[in-house]
């Protein structure tokens, strides 16, 4: 892929938990470059300093923004911030990489949608799993039919820390599961249900259950928890034909395909007769690479901005999230009864439709990973067109290598 020789300049904003990885990716790729970090602890600050002594930093992040080297800004800070300063940074003319969740009210997120789209800058949300080659492998063979009408998913998500003071266990954990889900079934929930309890601090829940309902028929279960023994991430999902385990934590079997399910004759005598409908064949273990997502999300952001074909989850899926989490929210405060979710019609409708179109197989290119267009998100924004992006070819490698591409920075927006 020709970029006309040029890199892209990052600065990362919020340099806690999760941003000096922001900075370690950026810095590992050829085709960009980390020019400086903010954030108000000093402390931190002196940290990357000492792992990457040519990052500029500063406890200012508009100094980011007004800096002509700075094409694209990485936000990492407390989620309640994200919609202000990812307005700001959009306003300010650069492209924006913000950690899950976009943001907290589903209000603020149509509001970034369409700042994005009158830019024509790029807004991608780092819901990192959906660059793991594992749920990428498990979502090819649901694509397939190999594991037939999906039944429902399983999904939990628990360890002992970290505790965070600003959003509660779904909002921090939850994201990523819901996002997992909408991408292996193609399409946003219509109706959530969620419960959760405050043990460590009285307003914020450490443990939350949710269960969402998507269209067809298909249920998402889901248990988070920082307040837990065990690190767990796994998820389970039960087809009519077959059935799928993912493990994140285990480092040789990720993931299992299980020819097990329920064979139905048309009628049965007996308890025993029925027994022997239960069809347990073979466990398959499929060859999965390991790559860290983390970069290989940072890369397809990168490739993103400097080719404008979009690669990976953009504004819309944002949006799509917060509608979710607003739902299961209001299902917390009425006693765990179901809501429905609501993202705004003229989005989902035409998300939806375009996703029965384009859920086809994604397959891998270049050095190991990448991810489709999230089936939940085909609209076209962020200056791509309808088409753009349709083949699921993320990861940095060329696609046609047909066009020479540069960084597309508007004017100043004030």
């Amino acid at each position: 892929m020709e970029t006309g020789g040029r890199t892209l300049g990052i600065g990362v904003i919020g340099c806690g938990h999760w941003g000096p990885n922001h900075v370690r990716v950026f810095c590992e790729l050829d085709r960009s470059r980390v020019v400086a970090c903010a954030d108000i602890k000093r402390s931190r600050l002196d940290s990357v300093r000492r792992r990457f002594p040519r990052v500029h930093t500063t406890t200012d992040y508009r100094e980011l923004l007004a800096d002509d080297e700075i094409d694209a800004v990485v936000i990492a800070t407390p989620t309640r911030t994200h919609a202000a300063i990812t307005r700001e940074a959009l306003e300010a003319g650069k492209h924006v990489l913000a950690e899950k969740p976009l943001c907290t009210t589903r209000e603020e997120a149509r509001e970034l949608v369409v700042l994005a789209e009158e830019t024509g800058l790029v807004l991608m949300v780092g819901h990192v799993f959906l660059f793991n080659n594992g749920i990428i492998r498990l979502r090819e063979s649901i694509v397939r039919g190999e594991l037939g009408r999906i039944h429902y998913l399983d999904a939990v998500r628990t360890n002992l820390g970290p505790v965070r003071g600003d959003v509660n266990a779904l909002y921090d954990l939850g994201t990523h599961d819901i996002s997992i889900f909408n991408y292996l079934v193609g399409a946003a929930p219509v109706e959530v249900s969620a419960c959760g309890s405050c043990i460590s601090q009285k307003t914020i829940e450490d443990v939350c259950f949710a269960t969402l309902k998507y269209p067809g028929g298909t249920l998402g279960h889901i248990h988070v928890s920082w307040l837990n023994p065990q690190k767990v991430r796994t998820l389970t999902v039960v087809g009519q034909r077959k059935m799928a385990h993912w493990d994140d934590v285990d480092p040789t079997d990720t993931l299992r395909l299980y020819d097990k399910g329920l064979d139905e004759p048309p009628y049965y005598d007996s308890f025993g007769e029925f027994q022997c409908l239960l069809r347990s064949a073979d466990v398959r273990l499929p060859a999965i690479r390991h790559t860290e997502p983390l970069l290989i999300q940072a890369e397809a952001f990168v490739d993103w901005v400097l080719t404008g074909k979009p690669r990976g989850p953009n504004a819309h899926d944002g949006l799509v999230i917060a509608g979710v989490l607003e739902a299961a929210m209001l299902s917390m405060r009425s006693g765990g009864v179901m809501c429905p979710v609501n993202v705004g019609t003229a989005i989902l409708g035409k998300e939806a439709s375009a996703a029965a179109e384009t859920l086809e197989c994604d397959r891998l290119v270049g050095r190991g990973g990448g991810v489709p267009r999230s089936p939940v998100a085909t609209t076209p924004s962020q200056g791509g067109s309808p088409d753009s992006g349709a083949t699921g070819e993320l990861d940095g490698g060329t696609t046609d290598g047909s066009k020479t591409a540069g960084i597309s920075r508007p004017p100043h927006r004030r």
